[in-house]
């Protein structure tokens, strides 16, 4: 398909995407350019197609095939319909999972998804609300979907958005997987006029509205497998601020909080509603230096002494701890892991879990703290490839030797703390991290204090980052 008309005059190329196109302002966006004969940026926005990978589709939303817009998520969902139509066996009947973030078309954007899959007889489990990332591989896992498909670029600017690809395992889809669906796409370009239908996805007999039924379970499965003593979490006097990033993660923190009987969060007013366009931050994501300045602030005008983040779609945490100093000690990736691993350690023993059945992961990219940690307390351990799509896999596979699934993480503040999510979850990681706080706090310790009890008993590391 790319040779057929991607080595077209730019002109041609432009009027090839305006006979395609049936948006309205993606359209006027390259009549405008068309008429400006702005043949540099006609080439950035048509020349090459957004190509699909391991993480599905991710860029900056407007006119072309190089941008993410209706045209190109109708064309990927074509594709991607298609191929898990071949490649899973009834995957019609088993279905597909579609959620969707707050972002600026991402509601559009999961109803022409959900479109291209009705088109080819799938039944289609829907999120028509705003939702958090993990509710998607939670559901394809639980319900045993074929795939899953969740629009959301994270904590991308507010201009991108993405398209992310859970395989029939509740995973994120890794090699050669990704390779054939972008095959797959360019095989099923053709669009008709059905194609562009966003209204009454919800009403179609295919479609099943599951957010009660996925979102009773996904709190149930997390505070059932990690809520260590209700009633404990309900007597801390720990106090927290939190803020989602203008996200979609306070409803979903505020009831996984209250599923772990621990108290509310002190909120961040100006970021706790959904806001697409992230007003009070120059980049939504927590890792960012300045991004907690506002709940610091708050933090500190209230006399509390721990901030907690998720970044907009609810599936990375992050945390700072006021120090006796009065300075705030932000957690990096690695140290929050080393935090996540003893913590868990220590729940899998108080539930009976030898060592040596408990397994955990991270990425090369990460510490090699988990590695000495694990060689002290006899658990397994295993480091993979960049990315939760391997992570995931790889404690599937040690799943299937028996081991229970401990805990997954990645250095850019993405964890994985229970099976019943096979990706990263911020919120479940928020509940979990609120508990040991509010236990160390029963103690008249800090996280810190238990951070540095890691490093007497296992060694000091030192993660840098440029």
């Amino acid at each position: 398909m790319k040779g057929a008309y991607l080595t077209l005059p730019i002109a041609r190329l432009a009027e090839r995407w305006l006979s395609e196109d049936k948006d309205p302002e993606t359209r006027g966006q390259i009549e405008r350019l068309l008429a400006a004969n702005d043949e540099d940026t006609l080439e950035k926005l048509l020349r090459n197609r957004i190509e699909f990978g391991t993480a599905g589709l991710r860029a900056r939303m407007e006119a072309g095939y190089s941008r993410l817009n209706r045209l190109t998520v109708i064309t990927a969902s074509q594709g991607l319909a298609a191929y898990v139509a071949k490649a899973v066996e009834g995957a019609q009947q088993r279905g597909v999972v579609v959620g969707h973030d707050h972002r600026h078309n991402s509601a559009a954007f999961a109803r022409l998804t959900a479109r291209a899959f009705l088109r080819l007889g799938f039944h289609v489990y829907f999120y028509p609300g705003l939702g958090l990332t993990p509710e998607v591989p939670f559901a394809v896992k639980r319900l045993g979907a074929a795939c899953g498909v969740m629009i959301t670029a994270s904590h991308n600017p507010k201009d991108d958005n993405g398209y992310k690809v859970y395989w029939e395992n509740g995973a994120q889809i890794c090699p050669p997987v990704d390779e054939a669906i972008a095959r797959s796409i360019g095989e099923n370009q053709l669009m008709e006029q059905e194609s562009w239908d966003e209204d009454g996805v919800e009403a179609d007999p295919n479609v099943e509205d599951v957010t009660q039924r996925m979102m009773d379970a996904y709190f149930d499965a997390a505070a059932g497998g990690l809520a260590a003593d209700r009633e404990a979490n309900s007597r801390t006097e720990l106090r927290y601020v939190y803020t989602p990033m203008h996200g979609v993660g306070a409803p979903f923190a505020t009831r996984m909080l209250a599923a772990f009987g621990l108290p509310p969060f002190v909120p961040v007013p100006e970021q706790m509603n959904p806001d697409p366009d992230f007003p009070s931050v120059a980049f939504p994501n927590p890792e960012e230096k300045g991004a907690l300045d506002m709940a610091k602030h708050v933090a500190d005008a209230q006399g509390v002494g721990l901030v907690l983040a998720n970044d907009p779609d609810a599936d990375r945490f992050a945390a700072a701890e006021k120090q006796p100093d009065g300075s705030w000690l932000a957690f990096t990736g690695d140290q929050l892991g080393t935090i996540f691993a003893a913590a868990v350690l220590a729940m899998a023993r108080r539930a009976g879990i030898s060592d040596e059945r408990v397994a955990m992961v991270n990425s090369t990219v990460s510490s090699r703290m988990l590695s000495v940690m694990a060689q002290a307390e006899g658990f397994r351990y295993a480091d993979t490839l960049t990315g939760f799509k391997f992570m995931a896999n790889e404690l599937l596979a040690l799943q299937r030797q028996g081991f229970f699934v401990g805990f997954g993480y990645e250095e850019a503040i993405g964890y994985m703390i229970h099976d019943h999510v096979l990706d990263k979850d911020g919120v479940t990681a928020l509940a979990v991290f609120v508990q040991l706080a509010a236990q160390l706090h029963a103690q008249g310790k800090s996280v810190a204090d238990y951070l540095e009890e890691q490093y007497a008993r296992y060694g000091y590391f030192v993660s840098a980052n440029s």
